[in-house]
């Protein structure tokens, strides 16, 4: 059984990776969070200095202002990492980089594989359709803090060229689009888990490819699986389409 130290353990996601962990063959050992709020299942620490039990992975679903502590604590101690978070900034990504290169890390701005599907698909599209416009829409609930998501950025790193420009939204604009510009919007509401579009506008054709996120347990699976993958890797950096070729090579 896989032995798991999550950080962020008492938000959202972390929730749903303890619920789901004994399902996919893991225990959630010991958790980490600013709140540190009481779980039955295992200890939780406000900081990863007062952790004593060991682990063979960390998952993390925090925030990246806690980045720093939780690569220190990864490199100190050799464990691999799921990054799981978003809106990581340079300084952030290159202390990532500088971690890999003494353990594992996985990063995903999305570890759905209905969303590594959509993402490659959109890769494709954009390759055969190069004179279409692309817009991107991503939808979330009221409570997501950045925009537009790290998965609709990452759908635009897919189907983006060297050329390509980001607009994001079009308030004020007076000028007509540009053959450079790719759209990305942010629509922010309710409940809704996160759900994403990107749409190939042409000549009296459109092509749209989406994926809606039924319950974010699909991003606890995903963390869960990545955790599994990235405990037997040396150290880099690792994204889901390493894990997705692990997968098919398996099969």
């Amino acid at each position: 059984m896989l032995k798991i130290l999550l950080s962020g353990a008492c938000g959202r996601m972390g929730h749903q990776v303890a619920a789901l962990a004994e399902e996919e063959d893991a225990a959630i050992i010991a958790g980490v969070d600013v709140r540190a709020e009481a779980w039955d299942q295992f200890p939780v620490y406000p900081s990863f200095s007062l952790v004593w039990e060991e682990a063979q992975v960390i998952v993390d679903f925090s925030r990246p202002e806690g980045l720093p502590a939780l690569l220190s604590y990864a490199t100190e101690h050799h464990l691999p990492v799921v990054l799981a978070a978003t809106g990581y900034n340079e300084q952030d990504l290159a202390a990532i980089g500088k971690a890999a290169e003494i353990i594992p890390i996985f990063r995903s701005a999305n570890l759905s594989l209905g969303v590594y599907v959509l993402k490659t698909l959109a890769r494709q599209a954009a390759q055969l359709l190069p004179d279409f416009d692309i817009e991107i829409i991503e939808r979330h609930h009221n409570q997501k803090i950045d925009a537009p998501s790290g998965t609709a950025l990452m759908l635009y790193d897919a189907v983006s060229g060297p050329d390509s420009q980001p607009v994001f939204g079009r308030n004020g604009r007076t000028q007509k689009r540009e053959k450079k510009e790719i759209g990305l919007h942010a629509i922010r509401g309710g409940t809704v888990p996160g759900e994403h579009e990107v749409g190939f506008y042409g000549p009296s054709e459109v092509v749209s490819l989406s994926h809606s996120a039924q319950d974010r347990s699909i991003f606890a699976r995903g963390a869960l699986r990545a955790a599994r993958f990235i405990a037997g890797q040396t150290p880099g950096e690792y994204d889901m389409d390493a894990l997705a070729q692990d997968m098919i090579r398996k099969k």
